[in-house]
């Protein structure tokens, strides 16, 4: 019951954003076709405040039940089913002031709503902090043999096995109290964090060569090193963006120590060995899974190398190629791609999945899921999030581009399993985990790449396609593995009581680039390698970003059984893949990807990743011959 309070936490963790910069419509003037119906949610706010009102007398009904759950089945199946009633409608509660937050930021009265609720729901956490202890003083033999015996309690089975598989972590009710007021205090750092990146932070103007002045943001400095052809503009953004971090790199770093020595603290609180183990344990993922994917792809970074050394030649940089040089299209293409012709090569792209999930998107895409375009006060970036019982919500900034084209389908890709595992599993279990979450947003990816191969012989738009896929498992893959191995060195820094300073720290940093790109950069000495002051997972959600190499890992395995094949192995594949999509939470996600053909306790899943990028650099490397 508990997992209430988290609930929204973890699910904004799910959101997978860019930074990508739309044309502003002011949002009277866009379509009601190309907007987020709230009216699916609540009718009104005061039918939101009837709900919240609701909610409220729920969680005192919960809070009640104190010293009951384990009294008999009946009055376990009692808490639980008013647990999942309470949840339900918590969920809706949270994302009607959430959502419209989220598409016009200026509207204080919502933010001041979303604030009651989270204030509601920390509140709650405290006052129920007893329930899980409670339920364990109950033997879990009784348990099952109450859950076999009675058919409304089946659906909570696995939750209540992977609750005594914890029971050795969890204490009594009063510790388990005095622990949940400490939970608190655990986001501080990260707030600091944000507020000295971002609230307090003085970014620098420059002066592009076309005489505009510039402030460097984060995403302003993003946008130019990703699209401005222009070299001094690049290198002039990267020399005034460096003391935005290189000033504070010592107050950051103290704020990073504080996060460490809180994780290992709560690690060691709870009996773990280490920080990692401590947060895998929650899926029941191996420690050897994460140790095997950064070792794995720090010992076959070539490909890596060779797209790099690639794109210095096509860019003429040899031997004075910099990191400003690395993210810039290797060609001019204007191409862009209306959204209601991207919406129909996503429907196009999907078919080998079969009509079921064709007729499925095409209900996603038709009904005011999606808030589309860019309006003043609009939150930048792309999510999807499910409202459970309603359907999900879909946010983007859709700009025509290429970038954005493959955000749709991905994005398309999250809304789907939602839809799969909702329709498939009762409340209980219908919620997927972050481990698989991009599993289907990646996949979609792929069968676009694939779909627009086989449609286009224009050679600058197949080069485009090429690098988008590239940059996808760099970024995705590569990039994401990397950072995961930096967290785990800085971690253990903390544990083995070393020091965590920004020396320390930036000496982990240079170690990683030199192993993942060799001499592929000009190294610049008048720099130290800041990156990790930079990346706010390390400081918001330490040992996430991992999901997204093994999530990539595991889609690049299943698209092969999937698309590759004789007609009845890809027809077992598709099954076996959707079945992962309707399988919610039902399970352990290393033991869902198992079922669908993914051990990601070895070597293969990973190292077929590194195989297709060394397969589509290749590909590459014939459209630029054809284009000279």
């Amino acid at each position: 019951m508990r997992k209430i309070v988290t609930l929204f936490i973890v699910g904004s963790l799910l959101l997978s954003a860019t930074n990508i910069k739309a044309t502003q419509k002011e949002r009277k003037d866009i379509a009601p076709e190309y907007k987020w119906n709230f009216k699916d949610i609540y009718a009104d706010w005061s039918a939101w405040e009837a709900d919240f009102k609701k909610l409220q007398e729920k969680m005192s009904e919960v809070a009640a039940l104190k010293g009951t759950l384990t009294k008999s089945a009946e009055s376990l199946k009692k808490g639980l089913l008013l647990q999942d009633e309470l949840s339900t409608i918590a969920y809706k509660v949270y994302l009607y002031p959430m959502l419209q937050k989220d598409v016009d930021g200026r509207d204080m009265s919502v933010l001041g709503k979303l604030q009651q609720v989270q204030m509601a729901f920390a509140k709650f956490g405290i006052a129920t902090s007893w329930i899980t202890p409670e339920l364990l003083t109950l033997p879990e033999a009784t348990m099952m043999k109450w859950i076999d015996a009675t058919p409304e309690l089946k659906p909570y089975k696995f939750g209540m096995q992977d609750m005594y598989r914890n029971q050795k972590r969890v204490y009594s009710a009063d510790k388990e109290q005095l622990l949940s007021y400490f939970g608190t205090m655990s986001g501080t750092p990260s707030s600091i964090y944000s507020s000295l990146t971002v609230t307090d932070a003085e970014f620098p103007k420059m002066t592009l060569k076309d005489g505009k002045e510039v402030t460097l943001t984060n995403g302003t400095y993003s946008s130019i090193l990703s699209t401005d052809k222009v070299r001094e503009n690049r290198k002039n953004a990267a020399d005034a963006f460096y003391p935005v971090y290189a000033k504070k790199q010592n107050t950051i770093a103290s704020i990073y120590k504080g996060i460490l020595d809180a994780d290992w603290a709560s690690a060691q609180s709870r009996g773990y060995k280490s920080c990692l183990e401590a947060s895998l344990d929650g899926n029941n993922i191996p420690v050897g899974v994460y140790e095997n994917l950064v070792n794995t792809v720090k010992a076959n970074t070539k490909p890596l190398q060779r797209y790099h050394k690639l794109r210095a030649k096509l860019l003429k940089l040899e031997g004075d190629y910099h990191g400003y040089d690395s993210r810039i299209p290797l060609i001019d293409s204007d191409k862009k791609y209306p959204y209601d012709e991207a919406k129909l090569m996503a429907i196009d792209a999907v078919k080998p999945l079969g009509k079921d999930y064709v007729a499925k998107m095409k209900r996603a895409i038709a009904n005011g899921w999606l808030d589309v375009y860019e309006t003043p006060g609009k939150r930048s970036g792309a999510y999807s999030i499910n409202v459970y019982g309603v359907h999900p919500y879909m946010l983007l900034n859709y700009n025509g581009t290429l970038d954005y084209t493959f955000t749709l389908i991905h994005e398309l890709g999250h809304t789907l399993h939602s839809m799969l595992s909702s329709e498939n599993q009762p409340f209980a279990t219908h919620g997927y985990t972050i481990f698989v979450a991009e599993v289907a947003s990646t996949f979609n990816e792929r069968l676009l790449l694939d779909y627009m191969l086989d449609n286009t012989k224009d050679t600058k738009e197949r080069i485009a396609l090429l690098q988008q896929a590239i940059e996808g498992i760099i970024g995705t893959f590569y990039i994401q593995t990397m950072f995961a191995d930096f967290e785990l060195q800085a971690h253990r820094l903390a544990e083995q009581g070393r020091p965590v300073t920004a020396a320390s720290l930036t000496k982990i940093a240079d170690d990683l680039n030199k192993a993942y790109y060799g001499d592929v950069f000009v190294k610049d000495l008048s720099k130290k390698n800041l990156l990790w002051a930079r990346i706010p997972h390390f400081y918001n959600s330490p040992f996430y970003v991992y999901q997204y190499a093994t999530c990539f890992a595991s889609s690049a395995v299943l698209y092969d059984k999937v698309t590759k094949g004789s007609k009845k192995e890809r027809r077992a594949a598709t099954e076996k893949y959707l079945t992962l999509l309707k399988s919610g939470g039902n399970d352990y996600p290393m033991n869902q990807l198992k079922k669908a053909g993914v051990d990601l306790t070895k070597p293969e899943p990973v190292l077929a990743i590194i195989n297709q990028l060394d397969k589509l650099i290749a590909q590459l490397e014939k459209e630029i011959e054809k284009l000279n």
